[in-house]
């Protein structure tokens, strides 16, 4: 049966094709043309994946909508998509989009082009949404249909059209809170990155339309340094999505606004009692949403779920840097690189190239973690305390995630720093390297406190040299950039500037010099930290490069003689710190600029 179905549909293409191959491809165009400005007043099929409606679909996604049947048509099919009504007005120029919760009335011109179009939610007035008007402007129509999704969503709450409505209302109660407790300590003259990394609900962005409330919680140093060389530029941070979404479990929610005017004791957002006027019992909670599945670790889930009260379903747990690296990786659209094994090069200027290896560590629990998509909670004075952990977990990802690169090969036999990245405890881990003037092992330990503190400590075996590098310079280098190969090159760079130093003592002292030329040199190597750490605060953007056989610094290595180590705190001037502190000149920044 099967081969004879192959042979008469052979068979009936063959003769389409004799039909129609003497036809020029003009009049096939026109036909195709008038079939879409066509309107489709009754449905081809009630199976919405039927061959002939996807083929349909597919065609107007390709051709542009000029005309007004055309682009009537084409709101018809997203519609539909979506699993909306639509019908047009008897004058043809407006065209509904409907469901039982809200509708879109879309005004178009004789020739097509959009004039308006109103959201209007149930009980509520119609109101210009700029989004989507812009969008259909544009012809942008994924987005249309990504604002009709977040729209059907609002709503997918079990029960009838009322208890649907309470929902919603629960959600611009919430929505009010947030955006009240943002202007809290709010001043006039406040910028937007200190609202990202400052604020109580980082930098909130009300709900438009179908798009929802954002919060902007997290803004690294390389974007804050973009923003701050392209005045007007829009440089986006870390954000998640404010909704709401339907259980199978009893929640309460509050129907109205519930922080109070006053501010608690202790200076903190005070609320108003969840009673019986002020809340409802649904089957719905609220929702952070990440826009993309963001690696958390086990300690982390468990202070979010202590916070909200609800468990956080579907978690895989994993080793967390194996989801940072992978997370990493599927950002610079190379997630098929990643091995337990990888190791990534990283280029900086002026600098030999760093040759990075991720250790994932044991399965220990504390060392654990999983690819968190969304976080429920119910009320609205969880969400400064749940930003407060994101931003603490965005930190510590970020400085694991410059380590790695899209590129794990080398293809030259250019000198390489070799480091090992391993989980310590908790929030710090360890960077493990070979001493630049000896062939014992170093460590540096960066422990991430908040997502504003950060403490650094350099060990070294007792009978090494010195790498000028305090571990008050360390930390501030990293608060700066929040990149560990940046740090890495700038106490490279001041341990070769006490190499190149000391040979010069020698060389001094076995030639005399006047004593003036010596004075210059003590200056020079007294302000030595502050000119590399000038230079090496400032952000770079990495590059890949290639690989090259070196021996490989184990953890197990690294551990055993991390036992003898000592700590080593070279003393650096106060002129010297202040020095380090100050923001970076013209010069360096654009030179900052041509690397990235």
């Amino acid at each position: 049966m099967s081969a004879m179905t192959v042979t008469s549909i052979n068979a009936l293409m063959e003769q389409l094709y004799l039909k129609y191959q003497q036809k020029p491809w003009t009049e096939t165009l026109k036909l195709v043309h008038f079939c879409m400005d066509k309107p489709l007043r009754c449905p081809v099929s009630n199976d919405p994946g039927s061959p002939l409606l996807l083929c349909m679909e597919k065609i107007q996604r390709t051709l542009n909508a000029k005309s007004l049947f055309s682009m009537m048509n084409r709101l018809e099919s997203l519609s539909r998509q979506k699993g909306l009504n639509s019908h047009v007005s008897p004058s043809g120029t407006t065209c509904y989009i409907t469901s039982d919760m809200f509708y879109i009335e879309v005004q178009l011109e004789k020739d097509g082009n959009v004039i308006d179009a109103k959201l209007a939610h149930l009980g509520e007035a119609p109101v210009i949404c700029d989004d989507l008007v812009e969008h259909l402007r544009m012809k942008n129509y994924d987005a249309v249909g990504k604002i009709l999704e977040n729209l059907s969503n609002l709503y997918q709450i079990p029960g009838n059209s009322e208890m649907k409505a309470k929902g919603y209302l629960a959600l611009q109660s919430l929505e009010k809170d947030l955006y009240s407790m943002s202007l809290l300590d709010r001043t006039q003259d406040v910028n937007r990155v200190t609202e990202v990394l400052h604020g109580k609900v980082g930098h909130l962005v009300p709900r438009t339309g179908g798009t929802p409330t954002n919060i902007e919680f997290y803004i690294s140093p390389y974007q804050i340094l973009e923003a701050e060389l392209n005045p007007g530029s829009q440089v986006c941070g870390a954000k998640i999505d404010v909704t709401v979404e339907g259980t199978d479990m009893l929640h309460k929610l509050p129907l109205s606004p519930l922080l109070d005017s006053q501010p608690g004791e202790d200076g903190n957002p005070a609320f108003l009692p969840l009673t019986d006027e002020l809340s409802m019992d649904l089957s719905a909670y609220f929702l952070l949403k990440f826009h993309q599945p963001f690696p958390m670790s086990s300690s982390s889930i468990e202070e979010i779920q202590r916070l909200t009260g609800i468990q956080i379903t579907g978690l895989k747990l994993a080793p967390l840097y194996e989801l940072i690296v992978q997370s990493t990786l599927k950002e610079k659209g190379s997630e098929d690189l990643f091995t337990h094994k990888s190791r990534f090069f990283v280029s900086l200027p002026d600098s030999p190239k760093h040759c990075y290896f991720i250790n994932t560590g044991s399965a220990k629990s504390d060392l654990a973690g999983a690819l968190v998509s969304k976080i429920p909670f119910t009320h609205p004075k969880c969400v400064p305390d749940v930003i407060e952990i994101l931003r603490h977990q965005m930190a510590y990802n970020s400085l694991i995630s410059s380590c790695v690169s899209e590129k794990h090969t080398n293809e030259d036999d250019s000198e390489l720093l070799y480091f090992e990245v391993a989980p310590h405890k908790n929030t710090s881990f360890s960077v493990f390297f070979l001493h630049p003037m000896k062939e014992n092992l170093a460590c540096v330990i960066i422990d991430v406190v908040t997502s504003r503190e950060v403490q650094c400590s350099l060990h070294l075996n007792p009978r090494d040299p010195t790498l000028n590098s305090s571990d008050g310079f360390i930390s501030r280098a990293v608060k700066r950039c929040m990149s560990v190969p940046v740090v890495m090159r700038a106490i490279f760079r001041n341990a070769a500037k006490v190499e190149a130093d000391s040979k010069m003592q020698v060389d001094t002292k076995q030639k005399p010099e006047p004593a003036c030329e010596q004075i210059t040199d003590l200056n020079s190597l007294e302000e030595s930290p502050s000119v590399a750490g000038h230079q090496d605060l400032v952000v770079t953007d990495k590059q890949s490069v290639p690989d090259s056989p070196k021996e490989n610094l184990s953890t197990a290595k690294s551990e055993a003689l991390g036992d003898n180590m000592e700590k080593s705190n070279p003393t650096v001037s106060m002129e010297t710190l202040c020095r380090v502190e100050e923001s970076t000149s013209t010069a360096i920044t654009e030179a900052v600029m041509k690397d990235m």
